[in-house]
């Protein structure tokens, strides 16, 4: 297999460490190993997209070496059909969308670098898929207030946590993008704090912060001491036995783990995640008399069709009509 230099980092490939490519691109020899590996590294940046789309290749391909087929050039649309029937039985639409789209961009790449003829998964269709509403949990405002003010403030994890709850809530942020912050992405614009955010596909997006929010961030600031170090991460994970921040960015993953602790401690019994809170943001922005197009502006969606998937007034809607069923 071809060498990578020494300090590369790791990559998430389908399955595991390097030493284990898919038993049939190894047998397809160096070359597609290579391609393979390009696929991954120089084709696909975002490191979410590269561990949904590694996840989906790897299960493709070991569901053909089960099936039988002995080479990458022999798979054949009636192969990729087959296993798009099975992921439906287990998955979400969305989902198998998804990882056909990845299974048809790896091929696509491999046709191009001549490593197969053609790729077997151009012809092949997914499930359909139309969604108006997205199924995201959302708080109520009272809940998101509920769960803000249940955060201490005497403490740095306190002050971290309200801040990046706060942030995701007042600007609509990704959680990807709130931890990919650094201390430098907080600054003062026309005596108002404002935020930098890095969204998806490299593009910036800087709005100025809700007065709720330019609270939260200036006491995290000021009470962690982590506004002197410009370049480091925002939000950062803690020192074991010291209580103090470190210099390392907090994980989403972690994140996540927080908001459950922090939505459970306050009593809350939706279900909540950390994107809920962009959704929350939007509803109740829309609900106070926002506009759809300055809502998409402030969330940095291309299109407004995506922003509407955020917007759950109609869940209060339905929620009125039910209560009309008096018996």
């Amino acid at each position: 297999m071809p060498a990578l230099p020494p300090d590369s980092p790791p990559l998430l490939l389908p399955a595991g460490p390097l030493e284990r490519l898919p038993a049939l691109v190894v047998a397809a020899g160096e070359r597609a190993q290579l391609r393979f590996l390009e696929f991954f590294t120089a084709q696909i940046r975002n490191p979410h997209t590269r561990r949904a789309y590694a996840r989906a290749v790897g299960d493709f391909l070991s569901w053909c070496q089960a099936a039988g087929v002995p080479t990458l050039d022999t798979v054949q649309p009636l192969h990729v059909a087959a296993w798009v029937e099975q992921q439906t039985r287990t998955h979400a639409a969305p989902t198998v969308k998804l990882r056909l789209a990845a299974v048809r961009h790896l091929f696509d790449w491999l046709v191009t670098g001549q490593v197969i003829a053609l790729n077997p998964a151009a012809a092949v269709r997914g499930p359909r898929h139309s969604a108006r509403t997205g199924k995201t949990p959302v708080l109520e405002p009272a809940e998101a207030r509920q769960l803000l003010a249940s955060i201490e403030t005497d403490t740095p994890i306190g002050l971290r946590d309200r801040a990046l709850i706060g942030l995701m809530v007042f600007a609509f942020a990704r959680v990807g993008a709130a931890l990919a912050m650094r201390v430098e992405d907080v600054y003062t614009q026309n005596r108002r704090l404002w935020i930098r955010l890095r969204e998806k596909g490299g593009k910036a997006h800087a709005m100025p912060c809700h007065h709720s929010l330019e609270e939260y961030l200036h006491a995290y600031l000021e009470g962690t001491g982590i506004e002197h170090d410009p370049r480091g991460p925002l939000f950062r994970t803690l020192q074991r036995g010291t209580g103090q921040l470190s210099a390392r960015p907090l994980a989403q993953a972690n994140a996540h783990a927080m908001v459950r602790r922090r939505a459970q401690a306050a009593g809350i019994r939706t279900p909540i995640g950390n994107h809920s809170f962009r959704a929350t943001g939007i509803t109740a922005y829309l609900k106070n008399g926002g506009t759809l197009e300055n809502a998409a502006a402030m969330a940095n969606h291309a299109s407004t069709r995506t922003t509407q998937l955020y917007d759950r007034r109609r869940d209060e809607i339905s929620l009125d009509e039910v209560e009309r069923i008096r018996l």
